[in-house]
């Protein structure tokens, strides 16, 4: 594939996913089906017609055949990504409902019955595990919980005008702690762009290219808590990308390559890099 048909490609994808529209290869869709059909979360995932219209839409398409190519030699214990309130949830945030919630947490004590709105759910992908954001009514704040916490959740009705002005607030707030990173592909890698652009595929982001230079760039919005996360794809694309903006990150990469020199005796410790 050549540089033309590779920005063309891009801009297809970026303008499907301005408007909402998913595009699935047919291994996808095979894939899809099997898991369907033999996963146990499969049932709780879905409704029972979203799910009906699923197998109806990938009937035409095979089954996976995993028993010719895949071996099962040892496995770890399987973390299920699937939580079972993540449907009840997600119907009362697109409601704009309340909810009463009974949670642990770390000390383990019980808070029962507490009033507050759902604001969205968040999966880790570090610690492959789901998060409620949501409003605190009695202590008016921005609370983080983890899905496997909550022992149960309540609807409670409220005035569509308190949920809309409290995800405003949460939105504003938010939006004060994003911060923005970018970085740049080294252009000896361009080859390597699809690949590169998947290891940032959970970060909101946006991609340029600079034709004088044949450059592609990587703006990436996160909040504070996703540094690390992207500081560990960064690591694992190794020299195929560079920090251009972000201090915190340019600060950590410096530190590892320091620790990492004066490890193998290449400078002596408390020796420092020049940024």
């Amino acid at each position: 594939m050549n540089l033309f048909e590779k920005i063309f490609n891009h801009q297809i994808i970026s303008r499907l996913e301005d408007s909402g529209t998913f595009m699935v290869t047919s291994h996808e869709r095979t894939w899809l089906k099997t898991m369907l059909e033999h996963h146990p979360a499969a049932a709780e995932a879905f409704t029972l017609d979203t799910l009906n219209k699923l197998r109806t839409i990938l009937e035409p398409d095979p089954l996976m055949d995993t028993s010719s190519h895949l071996i099962e030699k040892a496995r770890s214990m399987e973390k299920q990504v699937y939580h079972p309130l993540l449907r009840t949830l997600r119907q009362h945030i697109l409601n704009k409902s309340g909810v009463r919630l009974t949670y642990a947490i770390k000390s383990g004590r019980v808070n029962s019955e507490q009033s507050g709105v759902p604001y969205k759910l968040e999966y880790s992908m570090v610690k492959r595990e789901w998060y409620l954001l949501w409003y605190h009514f009695r202590h008016r704040t921005f609370m983080i919980t983890r899905l496997k916490k909550i022992h149960s959740v309540r609807a409670e009705p409220i005035e569509p005008s308190m949920a809309d002005g409290i995800f405003r607030k949460i939105g504003r707030m938010l939006d004060s702690r994003k911060s923005e990173a970018v970085i740049e592909i080294v252009r000896d890698y361009n080859e390597e762009l699809s690949r590169i652009l998947y290891a940032f595929s959970s970060f909101e982001k946006d991609v340029e290219y600079d034709s004088d230079n044949d450059t592609y760039t990587v703006r990436v919005c996160l909040l504070g808590d996703e540094f690390e996360y992207l500081l560990s794809k960064i690591r694992f694309l190794g020299k195929r990308v560079r920090v251009v903006e972000g201090d915190y990150l340019k600060r950590r990469m410096l530190e590892a390559s320091t620790k990492a020199l004066e490890r193998y005796g290449v400078i002596s410790e408390g020796e420092e890099l020049s940024s």
